[in-house]
């Protein structure tokens, strides 16, 4: 699988019943755990003091990470995101590229 750091996020509709808010909230933990435990959803993280996230998530490609992966998170609909496919670098101290 490819990865991709992705930003998401998330605008709830004005008017939105704070009831259907906590319901699609709790949901998204679930899919997120569900997509941790099939391998797309490999870390993620909140920068501190804001409303938005970034996870490090795999697939085939970027269409079905669209598709397949984050269409099927509960928020999606009110969420926008900023994909970015990554690869390794050579001089990534975790990832055994640096040669002698």
């Amino acid at each position: 699988m490819k990865e991709f750091l992705v930003e998401l996020t998330t605008t709830v509709p004005e008017g939105t019943d704070p009831a259907e808010v906590d319901r699609r909230r709790a949901a998204e933990a679930v899919r997120a755990r569900e997509l941790t435990a099939v391998g797309h959803l490999a870390r993620l993280w909140r920068p501190v003091g804001e409303l938005r996230s970034i996870g490090l998530w795999r697939a085939a490609d970027e269409a079905e990470l669209r598709e397949k992966v984050l269409g099927t998170l509960p928020l999606w609909p009110w969420m926008t995101a900023v994909v970015t496919a990554v690869q390794p670098h050579p001089n990534d101290p975790g990832g055994g590229g640096v040669t002698g």
